[in-house]
């Protein structure tokens, strides 16, 4: 696929108010290497290859290990991800599907049981900002290895 529009280029007011998610996110109470994991789930999911990219190497630069990236693929079995990290994985799993998911009570109280309101939040809110960039991203074709 071939770049559509460069949207950042088109509707830079856009753009600036979606990065605004990822400034609230810069500061949240979820560590970097945690919101980059979410991330990096949130974009396999979407099949989102430019964002992958881009989040697997801000993770590695983290010092996030090769094997916990590559543990995202099967999180539900790896032994890389403590049970806090597999809720929040389920949660945001569940929350990027939302549509056939329902956002399970299950998964809620799950969740709840290793974060704070507000870690709950902030995890949800990565989620919404990676969603919303995958879509943009996908939808005007920009793939991995496009600056």
């Amino acid at each position: 696929m071939t770049l559509r529009i460069e949207y950042r280029t088109v509707a830079p007011g856009a753009v600036r108010a979606l990065a605004g998610l990822n400034g609230y996110s810069d500061h949240c109470s979820l560590s970097p290497a945690m919101r980059r994991l979410l991330e990096i789930l949130v974009s396999r999911i979407n099949g989102c290859s430019y964002c992958i990219e881009t989040h697997k190497q801000q993770a590695l630069d983290l010092d996030v290990a090769g094997t916990r990236i590559e543990a995202l693929k099967n999180w539900q079995e790896s032994a890389e991800f403590s049970s806090a990290e597999k809720a929040a994985f389920a949660w945001a799993e569940s929350v990027t599907n939302i549509s056939t998911s329902g956002a399970p009570d299950e998964l809620y109280q799950n969740l709840q049981q290793h974060f704070s309101e507000a870690e709950m939040i902030d995890i949800t809110f990565v989620v919404l900002a990676m969603n919303a960039w995958n879509r943009l991203a996908i939808a005007f074709g920009r793939e991995a290895g496009m600056a």
